[in-house]
């Protein structure tokens, strides 16, 4: 079974290399806006579902126009995940800075402090089945269906040393936190604003790599039933 990970980001991307997997990349875009009153269970959750169906889309479109870089098989599965930072209060979400103020204003309720990283990882297996109307019980063009799809969510605490404005300031201007959840990259600079970790390092870099493996030999498993 071929794997595609719907992920633009480099960092899943090395990740998943680094566990010597085969897998092709599929970008998606989708509104990462959260509900009022969503929680974050419920808000990344649903962002790996979102995410999954409009790979899903884009795979039978691509098929449909025969085109694009991605050589499809008959069996795919499709890995799709989000990460967030989550404050002590269990409520609030820390999400990608939208601008300077923004990381700011996130980096002040980390900072002397403890939160916590949360990713959900769905995969998502997917079939090229034939497709029937129901006034016409022929087969018309296959397209890809879900079969099986299940999710995990992995929660790592990162307590974080006093920050100053000019340990802010300098952090911004180098440029790094403006894709990451939370306004830092572990892997990164953001290092040494870290103290300490309880919980999966690969996480806060953005993807729990030995829990994913897991979940994607349990799918793979599962297909050989």
């Amino acid at each position: 079974m071929d794997i595609v990970l719907a992920s633009g980001s480099p960092r899943r991307r090395e990740l998943l290399e680094r566990a010597q997997l085969d897998f092709s990349i599929l970008s998606v875009d989708i509104d990462e806006t959260q509900y009022d009153n969503e929680s974050p269970k419920d808000y990344i959750e649903r962002m790996v579902v979102t995410k999954a169906e409009a790979a899903l889309q884009k795979l039978n479109e691509t098929r449909n126009k025969n085109k694009g870089d991605l050589a499809l098989t008959e069996q795919i599965l499709i890995l799709t995940s989000d990460t967030i930072g989550v404050l002590p209060d269990g409520k609030t979400v820390l999400v990608k800075p939208i601008d300077r103020e923004h990381a700011y204003s996130m980096w002040q309720q980390m900072s002397d402090s403890v939160h916590e990283v949360w990713t959900a990882v769905q995969a998502t297996h997917i079939q090229l089945l034939p497709t029937t109307s129901e006034h016409d019980v022929s087969t018309h063009n296959p397209t890809f269906q879900i079969i099986k799809q299940q999710k995990i969510t992995e929660r790592t605490e990162v307590s974080f040393i006093p920050l100053t404005p000019q340990m802010m300031s300098n952090y911004w201007d180098s440029g790094e936190p403006a894709d990451k959840a939370g306004g830092y990259g572990i892997q990164g600079l953001g290092a040494a604003w870290v103290s300490s970790i309880n919980g999966s390092y690969t996480n806060v870099v953005g993807l729990p790599l030995s829990q994913t493996l897991a979940l994607i030999k349990t799918l793979t498993d599962a297909n050989l039933d």
